[in-house]
């Protein structure tokens, strides 16, 4: 399997696709990263140095893969974070040109834009762009409980209202959706849960809730809930490896007392998942 990531990346710690792309290689997948952003660190930390790259030179980048003649093997092209408008554009364009070269190959978008504790913290375009001209163009999206109800203009709580965004997700287009940080309030206490919505059915999966902020624990997801899903077709399967994966992957992080993802040091969770979870079909 072939993937083209467009993502931003950061030489110290693990987001965008400094965060995706060695899981992705840990589980066989050939990865083309194109960057975004080429950032010493995260933006959480306060303070970064390094530049924003210019869409055209993006864009360039990606004008130099086609070149090599090597569209018709891209099986997805994932992207994630977008730091301004103009980023859409090149990657929409560049779904095209894959897809018109490969008719079989997808477009997964992890339609970041915030979460329920912090709110928004993209540029105020983004949300917007994702919903009205992104998320309609894709075929997986990831987005977290919050944001599904951004997307959708509705407020997913309880398993029937996060089910019936999920659907209404899928009615702008991507025909498969994951939803991270599911926070049902009749879940048990400590436990957080993720639930998947394709064509076949919806399926959803609970762990403990690990009390930390895990910068990139998203891209890690979606990078691999895409490629699982890809691959197989499955998308309980997918869940459950994604999910037994990202859990060991963040209680190693959170035993470590280290801020930065435990990235490398988690890398047998990627190749041989516990699948210590169970996964319930709940349509």
């Amino acid at each position: 399997m072939k993937i083209l990531s467009i993502q931003s990346a950061v030489a110290y710690g693990h987001v965008g696709n400094s965060a995706a792309v060695f899981p992705l290689q840990r589980i066989g997948v050939e990865v083309m990263p194109v960057y975004t952003v080429n950032f010493s660190n995260h933006t959480g930390y306060g303070a970064w140095r390094g530049p924003m790259i210019d869409p055209d030179d993006v864009r360039d980048v990606v004008a130099g893969i086609e070149d090599r003649g090597v569209f018709p093997q891209i099986d997805v092209v994932l992207s994630g974070y977008q730091g301004g408008d103009g980023i859409a554009d090149v990657i929409l364009d560049t779904v095209a040109r894959v897809k018109e070269a490969n008719p079989a190959a997808i477009y997964a978008c992890d339609p970041v834009m915030g979460n329920a504790k912090s709110g928004c913290f993209v540029a105020p375009a983004i949300p917007a762009l994702l919903r009205d001209r992104v998320v309609p163009a894709a075929d997986i999206i990831t987005p977290n409980q919050f944001e599904l109800g951004f997307l959708t203009e509705t407020e997913p709580s309880d398993l029937d209202s996060t089910l019936a965004s999920a659907d209404a997700a899928r009615a702008m287009g991507p025909r498969t959706v994951l939803v991270t940080s599911v926070e049902r309030p009749d879940r048990a206490e400590g436990t957080i849960e993720m639930l998947a919505v394709t064509d076949d059915g919806a399926w959803i999966v609970q762990t403990p809730h690990i009390p930390m902020k895990a910068n990139g624990s998203g891209d890690v997801t979606a990078a691999l809930f895409t490629a699982h899903h890809r691959r197989t077709g499955d998308a309980a399967d997918a869940l459950a490896r994604t999910t037994s994966s990202v859990f060991d992957l963040l209680e190693r992080t959170h035993a470590s007392g280290e801020r930065e993802l435990q990235l490398i040091e988690s890398q047998d969770a990627y190749a041989n998942p516990r699948l210590q979870f169970e996964v319930t079909q709940v349509r």
